[in-house]
């Protein structure tokens, strides 16, 4: 991981510059995401919810998919796929309405 003076000598700003930076990148993350934050929700009614579906003793139900992205310029192997093309993975859990859990 890069630290504030790899990242400052990177960009050729101060650190002063960067911490204000760091800090409206986290309160922008704090002000849109946070309130959007996924819980569990009601397990036992979730629970309940597969059941009715013939699945008993289910909490959940666990997908991935892969999203294409642009290659990025640093560690783009590491974003290659099965496929051979550039990709992010996201795995998710869903309730038994479809609502993603986690």
């Amino acid at each position: 991981p890069d630290s504030y003076r790899s990242v400052v000598n990177h960009f050729g700003v101060g650190k002063p510059t960067m911490g204000v930076a760091v800090m409206q990148v986290a309160n922008a993350i704090v002000e849109l995401l946070l309130s959007k934050v996924v819980t569990l929700g009601n397990v036992q009614a979730i629970v309940d919810g597969f059941a009715a579906m013939g699945f008993p003793n289910c909490g959940g139900a666990i997908d991935g998919t892969h999203i294409p992205i642009l290659g990025p310029d640093h560690q783009a192997s590491q974003y290659i796929n099965r496929k051979s093309y550039f990709s992010m993975v996201l795995q998710a859990r869903v309730d038994h309405k479809g609502r993603f859990t986690n």
